[in-house]
């Protein structure tokens, strides 16, 4: 009788391992998106469509900004864009110029006791010139080009030539500047100032009052324009910045 319950007890156990056997052996099922997920295929699709959500939301972001106005942007008569709003406030700041050194009491003139002894060699950079125009009037420096926001003055046989002051004022710059050689800044008061650069026997010195045509040095030799030789750069600045010299000299 014990023989027959051990044989039976033995049997069970037998059964009940090879139950758990085969319920060990039966993988989980793996749901839809594991699946999905296990698939060579998934990885390359997910980034192609990804890629393209980011070029489509580039491209609604691009029509959504072409398709706004350039407020103040206009074309010329030659097809080049020009920024209304740029030319008034460059017409603003001529007025301005204007206004300023009618208040000095005097007429800007020329830096130069004859203008016609020397010729303009490079011109100033003015937004209301042509593009031919302002081609002559860049600069190169190193490898790029710069607007030029002076005048440079040269003597056709490449001799020094007395620079006088344009209007009289106080000197409040004299320095030796190691890229634009000796410049001298004058104050004519109300915001509006002249600089002369490239020069060479400086006769002043900061404090100095001078009155207009006082010869404040000569023309000179710099090294950003090492290719000039002897010449005057001469800027007229308002409120630090520059304007066109030549559209207030009074001849």
């Amino acid at each position: 009788m014990n023989e027959f319950n051990n044989q039976n007890k033995s049997q069970s156990t037998e059964d009940s391992l090879k139950s758990e056997k085969r319920v060990s052996n039966v993988a989980e099922p793996k749901t839809g998106v594991k699946r999905l997920l296990a698939q060579k295929w998934f990885s390359p699709a997910l980034f192609m469509i990804t890629a393209a959500i980011i070029v489509t939301l580039l491209w609604v972001y691009q029509d959504n900004f072409t398709d706004q106005p350039t407020t103040g942007t206009e074309v010329s008569e030659e097809g080049t864009a020009v920024n209304s709003e740029t030319d008034k406030d460059v017409a603003a700041v001529d007025m301005d110029a204007s206004d300023e050194i009618a208040a000095t009491g005097e007429d800007m003139q020329w830096p130069v006791a004859n203008i016609n002894d020397l010729q303009i060699e490079i011109p100033f950079y003015d937004t209301k010139a042509t593009a031919v125009e302002n081609e002559a009037a860049l600069i190169q420096v190193g490898t790029t080009f710069a607007p030029h926001m002076g005048i440079d003055f040269v003597h056709p046989d490449g001799i020094a030539f007395d620079v006088q002051a344009a209007l009289g004022g106080t000197v409040t710059v004299v320095e030796k500047n190691p890229i634009n050689g000796n410049l001298v800044e004058i104050s004519h008061g109300n915001g509006l100032s002249t600089v002369y650069q490239s020069l060479s026997d400086v006769a002043v010195n900061e404090g100095d009052e001078v009155l207009q045509g006082t010869v404040i040095a000569k023309a000179g030799r710099n090294d950003v324009e090492s290719d000039l030789g002897v010449h005057l750069h001469f800027e007229a600045r308002l409120n630090g910045d520059n304007v066109n010299p030549g559209d207030y000299i009074v001849e």
